[in-house]
């Protein structure tokens, strides 16, 4: 592909390369080498754009001029990934059903769809069109799920739950699991309470893999459209989570937890039960969320307290010894 096409399908301004140039792939600006496109999305990798050996670079507006050709995007990291597209396809999965499949006479699976081997689809299934199920993936009776679904190997959807359209589930992810809910009797023996409310999830959703949603015993748990949840995410029981949100690997959100639109979670922060997080809010890695969480907000920490109080209490807690020894040399 000419770099030229490639600046016009990235709506990106092409600056000291000739448009003829040919690209073909793109690469990490380490890797790059010539005839490949490379990024700059993150400062501290500016540098290298003079040393890379690739034959353009994606760089934002405002990047110093450098002697290699450069595509001036407002969205590096966007244009990126879509330039990525240009090059990679996915595999392509012919529509049929493999002969090992067990399909319910009573399901309804939509045109174009591929169901491979040791796949299992229950009673009352309703699955729109262009549908992807590889092998050992499984639905529960009743589910309901919209057009170009896709769901990658040993994925399984329970009893009821219902799922938009474009939904993708990657390896091992468990929709609508029992949540953690039982009630423990005077001599301290647990007895579980039933989990019969589904799990809803909007379209354009991602769920990576070993990630479980739980369903609730009442109400719903609720994923909202766009939202993405890395490996190892656990969302409980009647939780509530908004739009274009992005929980991170080994993310853990407690029951009846409310997570407002476009909220981002990093790795292994912890959410406890019935608290609520405020739309745009971000909480950095491994804090614990403890109580209600304003919109807008940037916390950290166990408990997690605004991300600024929390770097001056980092910074002072090394010396904590050293201020201990002189408060006892003055008591």
């Amino acid at each position: 592909m000419r770099l030229g096409e490639i600046a016009e399908r990235l709506e990106a301004t092409l600056e000291n390369g000739a448009p003829e140039t040919k690209i073909t792939g793109v690469a990490g600006i380490e890797e790059a080498v010539q005839g490949e496109l490379t990024f700059v999305a993150n400062p501290k990798y500016g540098g290298m754009a003079r040393t890379t050996k690739a034959s353009a670079v994606i760089v934002d507006e405002g990047f110093a001029s450098i002697p290699t050709a450069l595509l001036r995007s407002k969205n590096p990291y966007l244009a990126f990934a879509q330039a990525m597209r240009l090059f990679y396809q996915p595999p392509k999965y012919a529509p049929g059903i493999h002969p090992s499949a067990m399909v319910h006479p009573s399901a309804k699976i939509g045109a174009g769809a591929h169901i491979g081997p040791f796949v299992a689809v229950d009673a009352g299934v309703e699955i729109g069109t262009n549908a992807v199920l590889l092998a050992h993936v499984v639905i529960y009776r009743d589910v309901r799920i919209g057009d170009d679904f896709f769901a990658h190997a040993h994925s399984v959807v329970r009893e009821g739950c219902r799922l938009g359209h474009r939904v993708l589930l990657q390896n091992g992810v468990i929709i609508g699991g029992d949540g953690l809910g039982f009630a423990k009797d005077a001599q301290a023996h647990w007895h579980k309470i039933p989990q019969p409310q589904p799990v809803i999830i909007g379209d354009d959703v991602e769920i990576q893999s070993n990630s479980c949603v739980d369903r609730a015993s009442v109400g719903v748990t609720r994923i909202g459209r766009g939202t993405k949840l890395d490996n190892l995410v656990q969302v409980g029981h009647g939780s509530t989570i908004g739009e274009d949100c992005l929980l991170a690997a080994q993310v853990g959100v407690a029951g009846s937890t409310e997570i407002g639109d476009r909220v981002i979670l990093t790795g292994q922060v912890g959410v406890v039960g019935h608290c609520k997080i405020g739309d745009g809010a971000i909480v950095t890695p491994q804090s614990g969320v403890s109580g209600d969480i304003k919109a807008g907000a940037i916390v950290s920490g166990a408990p997690a307290v605004d991300h600024k109080a929390w770097l001056k209490y980092s910074a002072v807690l090394p010396k904590l010894p050293e201020i201990l020894r002189a408060v006892r040399r003055k008591e």
